[in-house]
């Protein structure tokens, strides 16, 4: 069994148990359980947790502490955040906790450690972040600033859900002064002005899961889900003004989140106001996955983690873990003056392009396409994924008519399609030469000549008389609008078969 470690996030709304499975650069949850427990509740009027609350948690964290156990989880921490730290009676409930889990570490995180880990989890899930990251919770909004350098000038403000809303006695325009006030007293904010502000913490992701239902968007996956700023103050304004019941109407919508949904619109509204972003992202790692990070897989945290989940799958479900570097060098003459980008994608489609070799041939193309589009992996922003997703479809014969590729169609622009699909027939012609063989494939070279796309023979050990191998050169030919030609050019140091 590979090593497990779990990490239970108790906050001022709800309390969440995520049990981690190996070590690796993209976490890797295998349980993943939440209670609504409301512990912040009354906290900004009697200074004490919520009675009620602290019941149920007694409960709830009984049950977490044998599911942890049971499945051997090493390490198992419990991490308190604004509620339990800001409560008078917080000490003495984390007593009780330590008393009903002998062993188990209960730490009560301090805001900077809180904005922190949060902020980790960002760097976990969006590689590259450089910008404001906001975590909002019940109890308070953590904010950090995240640069190529590191993290800086943490901040921890009472405008969590649940505070908020008792703060303001339930009434948005106090709400808006509220949050204006406290939001104004950050100085450092200025320094991030124009930048990503990426949104972490379950208030801001129902914000999403409405945005999405209600403009249906494609993809129904909220990490990396990007508006500009137009979009967001539209939706926050739009969010600020509906009924309970018209939010009830969109499909998934967040139930037990629709009372904080007001103020977490308010909220952001307020915040954008102030930093003037470039662009909005939300981020479902956060506090967890930095938990996970720190304490579990430090080293793991500088490797690229699309590249990371490409070579997993790679090992699960393909033939070959040394062909994607040869099918690397290989197509690299499709795009003349590729960008950084347009590399990496093409990069880790080579190491998915034979992840649906063990899939029903009927059922291949279209399963590869899901299987990427879905993948649960950090990282993948959601053009990543369409583009992939299009191109080792594309790879396994996909009929480009079908339903199943709308999301490419909707999210991808022509000259993006027109690379991935010319990407996808270059590896499907690549396997057609070697049959996923990559000394057959090392045989033959594709390179220009001009304006002309020259497949050349070198070796006497590729089979090269089948229809599949000259109707794959002219599709790409087709593809990217130029001639082709085949060109046999034997070694003379090469054995005869």
């Amino acid at each position: 069994m590979q090593r497990r470690s779990a990490v239970v996030d108790l906050g001022s709304n709800s309390v969440r148990l995520v049990v981690f499975e190996g070590v690796s650069r993209n976490p890797q949850p295998i349980f993943n359980e939440k209670a609504v427990l409301r512990l912040g509740r009354g906290l900004t009027t009697t200074g004490r947790l919520n009675d009620e609350g602290v019941g149920m948690a007694m409960e709830v964290l009984s049950r977490f502490h044998a599911i942890a156990r049971a499945m051997q989880a090493d390490p198992f921490e419990v991490l308190a955040t604004a509620a339990v730290r800001d409560a008078t009676n917080g000490p003495a409930f984390v007593e009780m906790l330590r008393q009903s889990m002998p062993g188990v570490p209960v730490r009560i995180l301090s805001g900077k450690e809180e904005a922190d880990h949060s902020a980790i989890g960002v760097m976990c899930g969006i590689p590259g972040a450089d910008g404001l990251v906001a975590d909002v919770g019940g109890g308070s909004l953590e904010l950090i600033h995240l640069t190529e350098t590191g993290r800086h000038d943490a901040t921890t403000l009472p405008l969590g859900m649940i505070r908020l809303a008792d703060r303001c006695g339930g009434d948005l325009d106090i709400a808006k002064l509220l949050t204006d006030q406290d939001i104004d007293g950050v100085d450092w904010l200025s320094r991030v002005r124009g930048q990503p502000l990426y949104l972490v913490g379950g208030a801001f992701r129902a914000l999403a899961r409405l945005q999405i239902a209600r403009t249906q968007y494609p993809l129904n996956i909220v990490h990396y889900y990007t508006l500009d700023v137009q979009e967001a103050r539209e939706m926050t304004g739009w969010l600020q003004n509906s009924s309970r019941r018209s939010l009830e109407s969109l499909p998934g919508a967040p139930r037990k989140r629709l009372d904080d949904i007001p103020f977490a619109a308010v909220v952001l509204r307020r915040l954008m106001k102030k930093v003037q972003p470039s662009k909005i992202v939300f981020c479902v790692d956060g506090l967890r996955e930095g938990w996970y990070m720190m304490n579990v897989a430090p080293s793991y945290l500088p490797q690229d983690p699309m590249e990371s989940v490409a070579r997993d799958m790679c090992a699960r479900f393909g033939r070959s873990n040394t062909l994607p570097e040869i099918l690397w060098t290989w197509t690299g003459c499709i795009k003349p003056n590729e960008t950084a980008e347009e590399q990496h994608l093409r990069r880790i489609a080579c190491w998915l392009s034979d992840i649906g070799s063990h899939d029903h041939p009927e059922y291949r193309a279209e399963q590869t396409y899901l299987r990427i589009l879905r993948v649960q992996g950090a990282g993948f922003d959601h053009r990543a994924r369409v583009w992939l997703s299009l191109a080792l479809a594309v790879r396994y014969s996909v009929d480009m008519n079908s339903p199943a590729l709308m999301p490419s169609f909707a999210l991808l622009g022509d000259g993006e399609r027109r690379d991935a699909v010319a990407c996808g027939l270059a590896l499907r012609l690549a396997y057609s030469l070697s049959g996923g063989a990559g000394s057959l494939l090392e045989g033959t070279s594709l390179a220009w000549e001009g304006a002309e796309l020259v497949l050349t023979l070198t070796s006497t050990r590729v089979a090269v008389k089948g229809e599949s191998v000259r109707r794959g050169l002219d599709r790409l030919g087709q593809a990217l609008g130029v001639q082709t030609r085949f060109e046999v050019n034997w070694r003379s140091d090469l054995p005869l078969p």
